[in-house]
């Protein structure tokens, strides 16, 4: 028997395609629109929320059995919000011109519907170790989406990819420059990212006809 059983198996990859927290569960839509004009603060934002999900659900899971009924939302912050600060301690720490770029998100964090949905609909309820892969799972299917955003956001936008010219120089009219290509200057503004993430939503479910029937 392998590491992780089916079921364990199933909490790590259903997020990821047919139960994804944004595409499906139209969770966490803000950051996806907000920062992923480019791809390197999609990459640290969905690294972000991996942790604070990941070790949240397991110090929620370790808690489920001590925290009163009623104050149980009010824990439910106070553990999200201490993992918030120290990402984004470590960000002004390691990479504060990031950590100036992504801004006032990183604290947004506390307030993203996956994270709180996923502490109150599963870690109080199961074991460490499940709770964990839980957390990790919804957390990659969220940073799948914003990467995927952010990807194509950057490089139709800018033709760039973490800052670096990948289609040529639109100034010395090089690469794709050169035969007339032009930046999508609309790419970058956030009603691009709505729009992206439609498309990506309109194709996971043109693939698969029981998410539209669910629906």
């Amino acid at each position: 028997m392998g590491l992780l059983s089916k079921k364990d198996s199933k909490l790590i990859m259903d997020p990821l395609a047919d139960n994804n927290p944004i595409t499906i569960q139209v969770l966490g839509i803000c950051s996806a629109l907000a920062i992923t004009a480019q791809l390197k603060p999609s990459i640290v934002m969905a690294i972000s929320v991996m942790f604070v999900m990941g070790v949240g659900n397991i110090v929620i899971s370790l808690m489920r059995n001590i925290i009163p009924s009623k104050i149980r939302i009010i824990v439910q912050l106070i553990v999200v919000a201490t993992l918030v600060i120290i990402v984004d301690q470590v960000l002004k720490a390691f990479a504060y011109e990031l950590s100036k770029e992504l801004s006032v998100f990183i604290g947004l964090i506390i307030t993203n519907c996956i994270i709180m949905g996923r502490f109150e609909a599963f870690a109080l309820g199961n074991g460490v170790w499940r709770s964990f892969l839980d957390g990790i799972g919804n957390a990659a299917g969220y940073g799948v989406i914003l990467i995927v955003v952010g990807f194509f956001r950057e490089l139709l936008g800018s033709g760039t990819l973490f800052g670096f010219p990948v289609l040529g120089s639109p100034v010395d009219k090089t690469g794709l420059y050169a035969i007339g290509y032009e930046n999508n200057g609309f790419m970058v503004l956030p009603p691009m990212a709505l729009i992206v993430v439609g498309i990506i939503i309109w194709v996971q479910r043109s693939r698969n006809k029981d998410l539209i029937e669910e629906n």
